[in-house]
């Protein structure tokens, strides 16, 4: 695992209200990517906006996403998932099977996702959700800063 996070996602209750908060701040929200998220370029890494109900759905945590909480700690489950894109689809296991074996817990192993790529989740020992995908779609340079495509 290279030292980077690719995206920052925030779970959001009302996702056009958000985007709209962003915008006004000055972000510009990526116009190829629009149904149900929101993206926006930051430098070499993304902000993206998604209905926090379905971030924990895609996380895996189905059982009612304010009570999610990690093996090690009692805090719910913050609603903002940090995510690590990968240069190649094995490396997305990889990265899975070593936060399991530094005491991570993973909560949604390696699956192909809707949208084409390949992703899993884990939960540090802290209870912060990390996404780990690879997205055929964004470049990742060879400093590790990610970019949506035109």
């Amino acid at each position: 695992m290279e030292p980077r996070i690719s995206l920052i996602t925030l779970g959001v209750e009302d996702l056009e209200r958000a985007v709209a908060f962003y915008e006004k701040m000055g972000l510009i929200r990526h116009k190829r990517f629009t149904e149900g998220v929101a993206f926006f370029q930051l430098g070499g890494l993304i902000l993206s906006l998604w209905p926090r109900e379905a971030l924990a759905e895609d996380a895996g945590l189905d059982q009612g996403f304010a009570a999610y909480q990690s093996a090690s700690s009692n805090a719910p489950f913050s609603g903002v998932a940090l995510a690590y894109n990968t240069r190649d689809v094995a490396e997305v296991a990889d990265v899975l099977n070593r936060a399991d074996g530094a005491g991570g817990r993973v909560v949604r192993p390696t699956r192909r996702a809707e949208w084409g790529g390949t992703q899993g989740y884990f939960f540090d020992t802290e209870n912060n959700l990390w996404e780990v995908a690879y997205n055929p779609d964004f470049s990742i340079d060879a400093e590790g800063r990610i970019t949506l495509p035109d």
